[in-house]
Parts: structure tokens; C-alpha cells; sequence
């Protein structure tokens, strides 16, 4: 540690014990031009459970920070003349919007209705079908990840590959790569982006429609691994998203319109009350 570092804690731990004082008896630990930095002013920024090197480490890049921005606050108040650092307006402004948002948000928590049905996800998706258009490819798939030796690779392609949709035999697959697959997805329902499945998998596309068009079952392999892909249905970007793919999407979208139809009410029950009860007056 050099001599300046230690001159500096010294002169920090000497201003937390004993710091200048003030005609209210409050301790100064910095100051810059006109301003002071309180011992009461850094209560609070030293996380529980620090060590003595950690606190005064914090201490210290508080007190240099405090102070280059007393520094440059004193350049900017220099340097604006008085309508220029008049933010009163602003202040109250922003002051008014916090405290309508407070009371907004206290009235969403106390009466928005957050149970969404699945007929109400439905009704609303025939409702919009249309501006649900994919942006990416998506796709329905089941994949294996396997070691490169694996002696499994052509019973798994097997029942991977099968075309008959037999409960028992998904079952054993499932078990068979639980205890043997680097890694596997074998879920029939759920649509993903097809993106991420090459995130996985290395296939090489430079066309992923036509790709995908043309090809259903993959083997493919890397220096490590093997795998195997039954593509099982997809749907191309700019084609109608299908419901599933959109189900939390449409509930979000159902609860944000509730939320606004819900400040809109309050906001003209409270108008209509003021008015009915004459609390305002334009000259």
C-alpha cells in the first residue's frame, strides 16, 4: 500500500472517530467548495457481514465519487444562469406523476382480476388470429444427444424414428436416454424456435424453410456426439402462430387491457365525482 493510500485512510477513519462539526453538531467527513459530505451520509453503504478492507474500500470510492460530482455540479451551477437551473416545474410535475402511478398501482393490486381461462385465450386468439404472425420458424421436435460410441445409437433411431405413436414405447425411450442420453427433448406438444434447436444440434442451413421442407428425420454428428432428430411438424415465419406457441403471450396481452380498462374507470369515477360535486372551476 503507498504512503498517499495510507495518508488517505488514515484521514478517513480519522474524519468517521472525530470529522469537523457543524453549528448542529453533525460530523464532516468531505467537503467540496460549498457543499459537505455528513458522516450520517454514508450510514447505511457498507453491506453486513464486510471485512475492514471491504468497508474502507467502499467508503473510500464513495467519498471520491461524492466528491467529483460536488465538483462538477459546481462547474454546471457556474456556468447556467437562473431560468436554466429553475427545475421547479419539472420537479413537480414528475413528483405528481410518481404519486398517480403509486395510487394506480395500489388499485391494480387491490382489484385486477388476474385469472385468465383458457376460453378466454381462445376467444381472444380467434379474435386476433391474424396479428399473430410468426416472426421466426418454429418447429415440434424430439431429439437425442448421444456419445459417439454409444452402443444404443440404433435401437434409440429405432423408437425415435418410429411412425407408430405408441404410449409404451415413448415411455421406454424416455427411460432408455434418462440413463444413457447426453441430452434429450421429447416432447410432442410443445412448439419451439428453431433457432435454439440449432443452438443444440449441429446442422448446417443456409435456407431454413427449405430445410425444413425437406427434411424430417436427421443424423448428424460432431467430433463428440451423435444425434439423432425427428422434426415432427413446423411452421415457416410470416405463417399464422399457432395458439400454444402464443398461450402466455395472449394472457399477458388479456391482463395488460384489464389493467388500463381498470385506471381508465377510476379515472372517470373520479372525474365524474368532482364534477357532480362542482371541486374544480375553469375561468
Amino acid at each position: 500500500m503507498s504512503g498517499v493510500t495510507k495518508l488517505f485512510l488514515f484521514a478517513v477513519l480519522i474524519a468517521l472517530m472525530v470529522g469537523c462539526k457543524t453549528k448542529n453538531d453533525e460530523k464532516i467527513i468531505a467537503t467540496a467548495f460549498d457543499y459537505s459530505l455528513y458522516q450520517s451520509d454514508i450510514i447505511g453503504i457498507v453491506p453486513k457481514g464486510s471485512t475492514k478492507m471491504d468497508s474502507t474500500t467502499i467508503i473510500k470510492n464513495y467519498i471520491n465519487n461524492w466528491i467529483r460530482q460536488k465538483i462538477v455540479l459546481h462547474k454546471a451551477e457556474k456556468n447556467l444562469n437562473s431560468e436554466q437551473k429553475d427545475f421547479a416545474q419539472q420537479i413537480e410535475d414528475y413528483q405528481n406523476s410518481l404519486i398517480i402511478y403509486t395510487y394506480e398501482s395500489k388499485l391494480i393490486n387491490q382489484l385486477l382480476d388476474t385469472n385468465v381461462s383458457n376460453q378466454d385465450i381462445q376467444n381472444y386468439y380467434n379474435a386476433n388470429s391474424d396479428n399473430f404472425q410468426l416472426k421466426d420458424n418454429i418447429i415440434k421436435v424430439n431429439y437425442v444427444k448421444l456419445e459417439l460410441k454409444s452402443p444404443l445409437k440404433a435401437k434409440i433411431k429405432n423408437m425415435l424414428f418410429s411412425k407408430k405413436e405408441d404410449v409404451n414405447t415413448k415411455n421406454q425411450l424416455i427411460d432408455i436416454c434418462t440413463e444413457n442420453a447426453v441430452n434429450f427433448y421429447l416432447d410432442d406438444d410443445a412448439w419451439l424456435l428453431f433457432d435454439d434447436l440449432l443452438k443444440e444440434i449441429p446442422i448446417e442451413t443456409y435456407n431454413q424453410e427449405a430445410y425444413l421442407k425437406s427434411n424430417r428425420t436427421i443424423e448428424t454428428k460432431d467430433d463428440n456426439f451423435y444425434y439423432l432428430i425427428n422434426i415432427k411438424d413446423f411452421k415457416t415465419r410470416e405463417s399464422v402462430s399457432p395458439l400454444s406457441f402464443e398461450r402466455d403471450n395472449i394472457r399477458n396481452i388479456i391482463i395488460n387491457k384489464r389493467k388500463l380498462e381498470l385506471i381508465q374507470k377510476m379515472h372517470k369515477e373520479v372525474f365524474d365525482e368532482a364534477t357532480k360535486n362542482n371541486d374544480f372551476k375553469i375561468y
